[in-house]
């Protein structure tokens, strides 16, 4: 009998649960011990390998979220990034990368791999095409993000695997802003999927972590190459991520609804100059978003009108918190260009198209009428302090 394929909020629930076979308790207990048997045993465990109990079980959970065979859970989603790069790319090989991506993968990519002597280059767009001229004959790692942060611009995730398998290259994605609720790359053809477990997957703005999926094959690599590094998680904060996981689906999905009526309310406010989100009709990538994407996500991006100053706004909200992460069930903003994005110099920034005035937004679960009222209100103050400093 062919095994049965659980459902989201199953999985998120039940699957990589370690049994309580002495107290049977209905939570999976945590394994504190940094030291094992290493005699007469299956698997010599330690922590910094990736394979104590609870981190062995929580990679079977995301494991199963995205579709894949395998897993490895990170200390932080940077962790995560550099051990998949530093495992597949070495002196002499070129990385090619999309150029609307995450600030702290931008910085450490342009600091750290002319070092290694390793070569990138980051494309001029985010189409396929864009993609195709930057492929060079030693290019070993094709890395794209989508939705991005923080244009939330949509890349076709089946075109880029396609290509990437065509050349005989590897494609990676990062996967943080969509979450495994509302995308599964893997299932277009993507070969690693990694994500900044600290945002949707921990969701309460308390963990520290980062999380890589693909094939048992790919995994192994990745494992001979990261327990070098020592970028594992402590026990404690597996735990606690495995026990945030239960309500994934609950969370990411009540975040797309509030988002999708935000998106809408930001479109048509008089003071809002523009908004990038992928669930709006208006967004010039709605289509290839909704071929891919389950749900549009939390994630958005707006600028106010001229004359408005997204500082002074930001100061103003009373329930949205200025905050530097994202994806908590509360609802953060923040400006791009102060926080994730600024390691970028002035320039870079502007040639993606982040500027000063970009706000990024993400939703929480509030009511919808308590957000509205809030930005209402942060905007009629901004307004009332730009008149009295003129």
């Amino acid at each position: 009998m062919a095994k049965k394929a659980y459902g989201l909020n199953t999985i998120c629930t039940h699957i990589g649960e370690i049994q309580d076979e002495q107290f049977k308790g209905s939570v999976s207990p945590i394994y504190m011990s940094t030291s094992y048997q290493f005699e007469d045993v299956d698997i010599k465990r330690y922590p910094r390998y990736f394979n104590t109990p609870n981190q062995e079980f929580l990679a079977k959970k995301m494991a199963a979220l995205e579709h894949a065979e395998a897993a490895l859970i990170f200390g932080s989603g940077m962790a995560a990034l550099s051990a998949m790069f530093l495992t597949f790319l070495k002196k002499g090989d070129h990385l090619v990368v999309q150029n609307t991506l995450y600030g702290g993968a931008s910085n450490f990519i342009k600091e750290e791999f002319p070092k290694y002597g390793i070569e990138f280059t980051f494309t001029d767009g985010y189409q396929i095409s864009d993609f195709e001229r930057a492929i060079q004959p030693n290019t070993k790692v094709i890395h794209i993000e989508t939705p991005s942060n923080p244009l939330l611009t949509i890349t076709d995730i089946k075109g880029v695997a396609e290509l990437a398998k065509s050349k005989g290259i590897l494609s990676t994605i990062d996967n943080t802003f969509a979450s495994p609720v509302n995308q599964n790359p893997i299932d277009f053809g993507i070969d690693v999927v990694m994500h900044s477990a600290t945002k949707y997957i921990g969701g309460h703005s308390d963990i520290l972590a980062g999380v890589l999926m693909a094939s048992e094959d790919i995994i192994n690599r990745v494992w001979h190459v990261a327990r070098n590094y020592g970028g594992s998680l402590s026990d404690m904060t597996v735990w606690l991520l495995e026990r945030s996981i239960k309500t994934l689906g609950l969370r990411v999905k009540a975040q797309n609804r509030n988002a999708k009526k935000m998106a809408r309310f930001l479109e048509n406010h008089d003071d809002v100059k523009s908004v990038n989100y992928p669930g709006l009709k208006s967004h010039p990538d709605y289509a290839l978003a909704k071929s891919q994407m389950k749900g549009f996500g939390g994630m958005m991006s707006f600028e106010l009108r001229e004359g408005l100053d997204a500082s002074i706004f930001q100061k103003q909200l009373q329930l949205i918190k200025s905050s530097m992460s994202l994806a908590g069930v509360e609802s953060t903003m923040l400006s791009p260009h102060l926080t994730s994005h600024a390691l970028l110099t002035q320039e870079e920034r502007d040639k993606v198209g982040i500027s000063n005035q970009l706000i990024r937004f993400s939703v929480g679960i509030e009511s919808k009428n308590d957000l509205i009222h809030d930005i209402e209100q942060a905007i009629q103050r901004t307004k009332e302090l730009v008149q009295v400093y003129m």
